[in-house]
């Protein structure tokens, strides 16, 4: 008789700040897991309100969940404090978690499964139901708000997330679970990207993703929010087109040479075939950023670029043709 695979041990790297209206909500939906963490990691930045102490109380009455708190002060920002609690978490598997979600009492035992069926895989990510500041349901899903494509979540479920992350991120750090095994490849985390996007295309590039595309958690929308989601009106859209390109540009490529640098640094731990594709997503966006500053002047260079297929491989394709056209220099 096939015995099942052994379960992970899980760790919560949990991120806070002025929490207190949340906390208690979200450390509540975390117990009711049905395969719960081992651990929690908290990492607070400069909190001036009582979340760490509504957090101890709700894990005093739990003492199978190890609680560690970091306390920083001043703050480390988004990112940086990610990365602490990353570092500090000791399960297996790690849990991004934001202090203001709810998850679903199956999340991590369902993204667990995936992970104990495939060893190739070091993150997995979730769709998720935005909701108010009340807890009540928005029109859209994550996913849907992201306007993710069909064709995307099939490269995806089909071991192809890196040419898709290429394109643009469509994993959101409050729904995804990474092997602990990944930040030796991903620490330090890249100043230029944000750490979920980060630990998604590293992983991408030196393992595989997969998407569970299936609302997992409830993702609070609302003002506090320091990373959020939103679907764009057609006229915030249209007005990107009128920004100035320059900043953007120098943006992407910095973002593109960090990923170049990070994946060369780690050698034969990295696909050859991903390595590659991230030299040519460099050379692409520097081509944009040298292109003419004179609208008319870029006219051929981006109609060349696009009828090779560059735009396609390593942007969104028809926008980004557009905005190339329409936007000013500065």
């Amino acid at each position: 008789m096939t015995r099942p695979p052994p379960v992970p041990t899980i760790s919560v790297a949990l991120c806070t700040h002025n929490g207190a209206n949340f906390i208690r909500e979200q450390l509540a939906s975390i117990l009711a897991q049905t395969l719960p963490p081992t651990d929690i990691v908290l990492s607070d930045d400069a909190s001036t309100d009582n979340t760490v102490e509504l957090a101890r109380a709700a894990l005093a009455a739990h003492p199978q969940i190890s609680l560690t708190v970091l306390s920083n002060q001043p703050a480390l920002g988004v990112m940086r404090n990610f990365q602490q609690a990353a570092l500090a978490s000791t399960g297996e598997l790690i849990a991004l978690c934001d202090q203001d979600d709810l998850w679903d009492p199956t999340k991590l035992q369902r993204i667990a499964e995936v992970f104990a069926a495939r060893d190739d895989v070091s993150l997995v990510h979730t769709d998720a139901q935005l909701v108010s500041h009340d807890g009540e349901m928005l029109q859209h899903t994550l996913l849907e708000s992201l306007e993710a494509r069909a064709s995307e979540i099939r490269e995806i479920h089909d071991g192809r997330a890196f040419d898709t992350l290429l394109r643009r991120n469509l994993v959101t750090g409050a729904t995804a679970v990474l092997r602990r095994s990944l930040l030796d490849s991903a620490v330090p985390f890249a100043d230029e990207w944000v750490h979920d996007e980060w630990l998604a295309i590293v992983s991408a590039a030196v393992a595989t993703n997969e998407l569970i595309d299936e609302p997992l958690i409830d993702y609070r929308q609302h003002a506090s929010n320091q990373i959020g989601a939103r679907k764009l009106t057609f006229r915030q859209k249209l007005s990107k087109f009128r920004e100035p390109r320059q900043e953007r540009n120098e943006h992407l490529v910095a973002r593109a040479l960090q990923l170049v640098e990070r994946l060369e640094a780690l050698g034969p731990a990295v696909k050859p075939e991903a390595l590659r594709r991230a030299r040519q997503k460099l050379a692409f966006e520097r081509a944009r950023l040298a292109l003419p500053a004179a609208n008319v002047l870029r006219l051929w260079p981006i109609t060349r670029a696009a009828l090779d297929g560059r735009y396609r491989r390593f942007s969104l394709g028809l926008p980004d043709v557009v905005r190339d056209l329409a936007q000013p220099a500065r």
